[in-house]
């Protein structure tokens, strides 16, 4: 918790940076867009949660307010004027949304169900990367690469934690070790990123060496992870 919180004041104080090429409105939607692929991985880790009673009424309220917020900001990022390319990948991003939005609220958590809501989160996950690639590249500059690669670290954060609950629960035992050591390497390899970009200030720093203290706790566990 306290890490994702960290990420998340890292991303703010980014947006806010003063003095900046790119415009604000930019750098907000980098940040918005990156916060959706971030939200399809907490859905389903809320989800798992859910489905295996791990905190159960924090996990119904997380799941909650987390559908609700991927929609507001769909409807925010779609009111936004640019490119049509950028408006299509809002509209691909709705299309990935509808049926994974069903799946989540077909019924109670259930483990044979569960495969189709992982599936669902991946293909929401690919849109929304999709459009936060396409406002990064617009931006053509530092600090939106730097905004989207913070908001990269909640996803990955959020991604590693549903894998963890997917082994736990027996849903997920391919592939998924593989998968979490790879992004554990790459959020290792995002936190050096951004600890020696020119836009981190000495607050910045020390929220990524907060981060970096929970990361520690976190893989002491996942070292500890057991298929269920």
């Amino acid at each position: 918790m306290k890490r994702r919180h960290c990420l998340a004041a890292l991303t703010a104080t980014l947006v806010g940076a003063p003095a900046l090429a790119v415009p604000h409105e930019l750098t907000e939607a980098i940040n918005k867009s990156g916060r959706q692929r971030m939200l399809s991985q907490r859905m389903a880790k809320a989800y798992l949660a859910c489905g295996q009673n791990v905190d159960r009424r924090l996990a119904e309220r997380t799941l909650a307010t987390s559908m609700a917020t991927f929609e507001r900001q769909l409807a925010e990022l779609k009111a936004m004027s640019g490119e049509p390319r950028i408006g299509d990948s809002w509209q691909q991003l709705e299309a990935s949304w509808i049926p994974y939005r069903e799946e989540l609220t077909a019924g109670p958590p259930d483990r044979a169900r569960a495969p189709r809501v992982l599936a669902h989160a991946d293909q929401v996950l690919a849109k929304a990367q999709q459009c936060t690639a396409l406002l990064t590249a617009l931006s053509g500059q530092s600090i939106g690469r730097c905004v989207d690669t913070s908001g990269r670290q909640r996803m990955l954060s959020q991604r590693i934690a549903l894998l963890y609950l997917g082994v736990s629960w027996g849903v997920e035992t391919a592939s998924a070790q593989a998968e979490i050591a790879s992004a554990s390497t790459a959020f290792v390899a995002a936190q050096a990123f951004l600890l020696a970009a020119p836009e981190s200030t000495p607050a910045i720093r020390g929220e990524l060496a907060l981060a970096d203290q929970q990361w520690t706790f976190f893989g002491a566990a996942l070292r500890a992870l057991r298929p269920g």
